[in-house]
């Protein structure tokens, strides 16, 4: 099917669609209370840790959670303090607009400064490559695609890391929909994790 262009603007017909279905899920998602996304919380973090017990001795990437996404910091930190030998915690790194994001050593202690977004960074220590990418979503779909906030960071790094992470999009039921409408440069996810359990 050819891509739908604006005779004015010269955007695509899929761009819009993907900005609006992006909008009306952060706003869904932004009006759920604060027990109620704790609780959606633990039971992703639950499904991750029953189904995907290596990530227990792996380096785990994971997200700073803001605007209601779903809190990862418990299961990660159960992960540290189980102290399986392998086992470290990462955090993203915006390095440069357009390029793949790089990974930092993350620790209840380690010193954190707001990147250019306002989330919460690693100020300072080596870079690592992460095993495992968990990433969150604002909205996915049966076909394993996920919408983000638009900056294309995660499909670069996806695209440049070798050998590839596994890679699984968390978020809520909430953000499912028929199709994100993906596009050209989307990267297909390996497994997506909701409070409904884990689809591959």
């Amino acid at each position: 099917m050819p891509v739908k262009m604006s005779p004015v603007t010269g955007a695509t017909k899929a761009g819009d669609e993907r900005r609006a279905l992006r909008r009306a899920l952060i706003e869904r998602r932004l009006a759920l209370a604060d027990a109620e996304c704790a609780r959606l919380s633990a039971i992703v973090c639950q499904h991750l840790r029953q189904r995907f017990p290596e990530l227990a001795g792996w380096r785990v990437a994971f997200c700073w959670p803001v605007h209601n996404e779903p809190d990862l910091r418990p299961l990660i930190s159960a992960w540290r303090a189980a102290g399986a030998p392998g086992f470290c915690a990462l955090l993203p790194v915006v390095v440069a607009a357009g390029a793949p994001l790089a990974f930092r050593a993350w620790t209840p202690h380690s010193r954190l400064a707001a990147d250019r977004y306002g989330i919460p960074t690693p100020a300072d220590g080596d870079f690592l490559t992460p095993q495992a990418l968990l990433m969150p979503l604002n909205a996915f779909d049966a076909a394993g695609y996920r919408l983000g906030y638009g900056g294309g960071f995660f499909d670069r790094t996806l695209a440049a890391l070798k050998p590839a992470p596994l890679a699984i999009g968390v978020g809520f039921e909430l953000a499912r929909v028929a199709s994100v409408v993906p596009e050209a440069h989307d990267v297909r996810l390996d497994a997506i994790v909701t409070e409904a359990g884990v689809f591959r």
